[in-house]
């Protein structure tokens, strides 16, 4: 029988890579994706379906009524999403507070209820400067905790801490996966908007690996 884990699961390229990475590794993965009340909760129906693609076990968790304890992120006020570049000031505005902190409590939990021993979560490195709870120190410091929080010990298993967002997209693409199957933009329009954060971000990956996104762009 296979081990089992649970993946931090948004529906972004990040937890995409990371999602494939736990199944071709053979884990028995259970997805987790959470609806935090953010503005681009399409990610959730894109998640979804790939989890339905791949015929494996998927919960969306409405977690909206904590909304008004997370408040002051422009992913889930009435802020506008700002534009630039992730290492831009403006894009302090996008960070939820705890976050992480919540989401990988209650993935804990349900990683518990499972016997899963793991829990998967995407923090990679281009992140480190805006997101506090995707640095290492972080991850290291929720790690102990969630080995001694119950009788049962969990490892919180990030695979591309160190690595940036064109590294993760290089391992996707050795796995042939298919990124039209993802959304990254803080936008949740029709068409990714290629000006905030995330999608700059994403354009900056597969231009580093001489590919072309996917996704449709507005501009």
């Amino acid at each position: 029988m296979s081990e089992k884990a649970v993946v931090v699961y948004s529906g972004g390229m990040d937890s995409f890579t990371v999602l494939n990475t736990a199944i071709q590794s053979g884990l028995d993965v259970y997805a987790l994706s959470f609806d935090y009340g953010q503005k681009h909760n399409k990610e959730l129906n894109v998640a979804a379906q790939v989890c339905k693609d791949l015929g494996i076990s998927h919960k969306i968790v409405d977690i909206t009524a904590i909304n008004s304890l997370m408040a002051n992120s422009s992913l889930t006020g009435d802020a506008e999403i700002p534009e630039g570049h992730y290492e831009d000031d403006n894009m302090k505005s996008t960070v939820v507070p705890n976050r992480n902190m919540v989401l990988l409590s209650m993935a804990i939990a349900y990683a518990v209820s499972l016997e899963a021993g793991k829990v998967y979560y995407g923090a990679h490195s281009g992140d480190h400067h805006i997101y506090p709870d995707c640095r290492p120190e972080f991850v290291e410091a929720m790690n102990a905790v969630s080995k001694i929080a119950n009788y049962q010990s969990v490892e919180i298993v990030t695979p591309f801490l160190h690595s940036s967002k064109g590294d993760i997209l290089k391992a996707g693409l050795a796995m042939n996966l298919n990124y039209a199957n993802t959304w990254t933009c803080y936008n949740g329009r029709e068409k990714s908007c290629g000006k905030c954060g995330a999608c700059v971000e994403r354009l900056e990956a597969f231009s580093e690996q001489g590919k072309m996104d996917p996704l449709v762009y507005e501009a």
